[in-house]
């Protein structure tokens, strides 16, 4: 628009100035001439009022000036912004008040281009698109400016970013606000779920073990409630981050399965995981994220789920683009009826979205999951059939580790020619136990019962037997006792944490080991290929170390005094010496006064010098010699944005709260064999 206003302007102003010339010439002799000069200045007057036309219609302000900046032209609506009539700005010098402007563009014909905000003479202020170019006058060059209004367009563009910056400044705050809602939230859950599970260890008659794991139940709901909607805020402020780093993934769907296995064996089902024999040892991704999906899809499918178990499998596709990973899991649950399919990852709904579904939840863990799924470039579905249960597909972009190719994971050893027998009444475990057999060359029965497992014993000869002790004690031991008579080399029973409690010696039960479920693959053929070791001299499993902690002394700087408190207590149940500091400051002069110590548990928000300063400060320490400490931050705050922070300044390690007083052991342990 602007370039089709600047070649009219200079039509017109090339039209008026012919003109002028013209006119300025002395009488003509000739009538003849005359006449035809008449008749040309007609054209040309009437070609002039053409212009003077489409000018006015394309453009709103002229304004040409000589070189010394003197007006010699201006037409009505340039000289009503100054107040004044056009005929009084000639000569003159007169300016328009310019308030603001954008960039000068200048093109390679000299032509500048500008959008000024101007104020006229009756005090309102407006927006015009200027076009100034160079018009030759004579032996002079006069500049002739041209512009248009175009205030409604400046201010929905400023309105509109006047929005954004609103919105973008709302929802950091609401960033913050959760943030601070979930720290403060989370500070007295821990003090609860904590001092729950303190009081669980303690004796208790069973009415008062009844009350304690209700508190603790429903403290969990709640920790969960408020990580989901964290988690969904995240997701719509836009500020998920997602990283790119190598990982081993049937590791960390090992370790899901392994942290979600209690939940499922107290509600009396199985849990396991299968990964394929072509699986990738490494794809780049973020796994984080990856975990997140699977804790959310395999919880869901535990908390629905009343008799049999869930299975997840890994497997990798190489049709998709770039690679693929697959992610698969299948519970044995009521189903989900075909018409709540289509809904069932959206905000707050339900596979039951009835009052009087038996299951509690907000609805949000299907609609994250499928938010970060999209978010890395992945699909998921869901399939079901009421009473059969459901099955959950992700497909994820992940592409293998350059280099490595598939199936370079250690490979299991070949056991061509070992038949082996499963005794279990098991949805996935024993499955997922006779596909890793099976892809190492073995052949495996599954059976169900244990009438089932007495005739394969009289009927085959077997090396090795499988007995699940989800099928009674008295039945397992008779499985034991048949195949010692038969001759099998190997007789292994399937237990639970649980199951290590009270069932006692496996040897005392006529078997050569255990496995504990959810089996690792590894696990199992290491066992298959152990010496045979006679049943009546296996030893029982070695108990759960309880003073693991012996000898290490630990800095704990936390500002509550009912965290501190729960901390303590469950460090010097393991063993350990606890110096408490209230703070950031105190902290450093217990290290002086008090040190060394072999670890430092240190709350992120605390009075006077912070968790993260304190860090620095004391690597800042160090740096002049002294040895280097393991340092721990606790934190309310457990986002991946809290970890990086925290490592950041300095932490080796990173818990949050509340506190999940199963992770001390492990970390107490790493420890102490540091230590030694």
């Amino acid at each position: 628009m602007i370039e089709d206003i600047a070649l009219v302007l200079a039509l017109a102003v090339g039209t008026l100035l012919a003109l002028d010339r013209w006119r300025s010439r002395g009488a003509l002799s000739d009538e003849n001439e005359a006449e035809r000069l008449q008749d040309r200045i007609w054209r040309i007057s009437e070609s002039e009022d053409r212009y003077r036309a489409l000018v006015a219609a394309t453009t709103e302000i002229i304004v040409q000036r000589d070189p010394r900046g003197r007006i010699t032209y201006a037409n009505e609506a340039y000289a009503r912004l100054l107040g004044r009539e056009p005929i009084d700005l000639l000569g003159a010098q007169t300016e328009l008040e310019i308030l603001d402007r954008h960039a000068v563009q200048v093109g390679d014909d000299g032509v500048r281009r500008m959008e000024a905000q101007v104020r006229a003479a009756d005090g309102r202020v407006r927006w015009f698109a200027l076009v100034e170019m160079p018009m030759a006058h004579g032996d002079a060059m006069h500049w002739l400016c041209a512009g248009r209004d175009v205030t409604a367009r400046v201010e929905a563009i400023r309105s509109r970013d006047g929005a954004l910056e609103r919105a973008e400044a709302a929802s950091v705050a609401k960033s913050r606000f959760l943030a601070t809602v979930s720290h403060e939230m989370r500070t007295p859950l821990n003090g609860i779920l904590g001092m729950a599970d303190l009081v669980l260890g303690t004796d208790l008659d069973a009415e008062q073990r009844t009350y304690v794991e209700a508190v603790r139940t429903s403290g969990q709901a709640l920790l969960g409630l408020i990580d989901g909607v964290l988690d969904f805020s995240r997701i719509e402020a836009g500020r998920l981050d997602l990283a790119a780093e190598p990982f081993d993934l049937p590791a960390l769907a090992e370790g899901v399965v392994e942290l979600l296995a209690p939940r499922a064996q107290d509600k009396g089902i199985e849990i396991a995981l299968d990964v394929a024999a072509d699986f990738p040892s490494g794809v780049v991704g973020d796994p984080d994220r990856v975990r997140q999906i699977l804790i959310n899809l395999a919880g869901n499918a535990i908390k629905f789920t009343e008799r049999g178990g869930v299975g997840v499998s890994l497997g990798y596709t190489r049709d998709e683009p770039g690679g693929g990973v697959v992610l698969a899991v299948a519970d044995t649950g009521p189903g989900i009826p075909e018409d709540r399919l289509p809904i069932l990852f959206e905000e707050f709904e339900q596979g039951d979205g009835s009052p009087s579904r038996s299951h509690e939840g907000t609805g949000l863990g299907l609609a994250i999951t499928r938010r970060l799924v999209t978010r890395m470039g992945g699909r998921i579905d869901a399939e079901s059939r009421v009473g059969r249960g459901s099955t959950f597909r992700v497909v994820l972009p992940l592409a293998e580790i350059a280099g490595v190719g598939h199936g370079s994971r250690d490979p299991l050893p070949h056991r061509a020619g070992l038949r082996c027998l499963i005794v279990a009444d098991s949805p996935f475990q024993a499955p997922y136990l006779a596909r890793s057999l099976s892809r190492a060359g073995a052949a495996t029965v599954i059976v169900d019962t244990v009438e089932a497992g007495l005739d394969a014993l009289s009927g085959a000869a077997f090396d090795a037997v499988l007995a699940d002790r989800a099928l009674g004690d008295a039945a397992v031991r008779q499985i034991a006792d048949a195949a010692r008579a038969c001759g099998v080399r190997t007789s292994l029973v399937l237990l639970s944490p649980f199951d290590r409690r009270g069932f006692g010696a496996p040897g005392a039960a006529g078997f050569g080991g255990y496995l504990i479920k959810p089996v690792r693959t590894r696990s199992l053929f290491e066992r298959l290929l152990a010496p045979a070791i006679p049943p009546e001299t296996a030893a029982a499993p070695p108990p759960a170390p309880s003073r693991i902690g012996s000898g290490l002394r630990i800095l704990l700087a936390e500002d509550n005094p009912i965290n501190a408190l729960l901390a303590t207590r469950a460090l010097e149940r393991l063993g350990a010496a606890v110096v408490h500091a209230v703070d950031g400051v105190e902290a450093l002069e217990r290290l002086d006064s008090d040190g060394p110590f072999d670890l430092a548990l240190i709350d992120v928000r605390m009075p006077r010098l912070d968790g993260h300063e304190t860090a620095r400060r004391i690597r800042a320490a160090e740096a002049a010699g002294s040895g280097r400490l393991h340092l721990v931050a606790l934190t309310a705050n457990a986002g991946r944005e809290d970890e990086i922070a925290a490592r950041e300044a300095g932490f080796d390690g990173f818990l949050a709260k509340p506190l999940n007083l199963k992770l001390l052991p492990s970390l107490l342990e790493r420890r102490s064999e540091r230590a030694a």
